[in-house]
């Protein structure tokens, strides 16, 4: 049996999803730890044109929940950018995988050959369902989480690919 869209994107997404959820719980206690105020994390940056660590996790999640959206054909929640914690964080991470975790795979069907279109303030992109999932959403989600793995470990945060990978991996 081929695989489907559905097992292509949704469980790739729920799993990254999962193991971001576990780096944040990591950092969170590291803070603690060190005896430093974790909020310090949350706009760390690699380079100061890059978007903070709280900017990285918003985007991951907005990724993952826009492809589910888009390639099941149902409408993508609006989430506010308003988190200011870890905790916030997590609640964001939880809503995103509630909602991917209520899509069905019937709803993926055809979903390869979908017309998506992405419209950004200076710029359209059009795709085939297959091709956004490909060359944009998988890149585009793991770009944004390994670049919060990043930030946290270059804060030294002391993780490792186990954590990136999550279990299994």
């Amino acid at each position: 049996m081929p695989l489907s869209m559905y097992q292509a994107a949704i469980p790739p997404l729920l799993r990254g999803l999962a193991n971001l959820s576990v780096i944040l719980d990591k950092a969170l206690l590291n803070a603690e730890a060190r005896k430093f105020d974790a909020a310090v994390l949350l706009q760390a940056r690699l380079a100061p044109d890059m978007f903070p660590f709280i900017r990285q996790v918003q985007i991951a999640a907005d990724t993952a929940k826009g492809c589910g959206a888009r390639l099941a054909g149902v409408e993508n929640p609006a989430f506010a950018d308003n988190e200011t914690s870890f905790d916030e964080l997590q609640q964001r991470i939880a809503k995103t995988v509630l909602f991917l975790q209520g899509l069905q795979p019937a709803q993926f069907d055809g979903s390869e050959e979908r017309d998506i279109v992405l419209k950004f303030p200076h710029q359209t992109l059009n795709f085939r369902g297959q091709d956004y999932l490909q060359s944009f959403v998988l890149p585009n989600f793991y770009f944004h989480l390994t670049t919060g793995y990043d930030i946290l470990r270059h804060n030294g945060v002391p993780l490792g690919k186990a954590d990136y990978l999550g279990g299994g991996g």
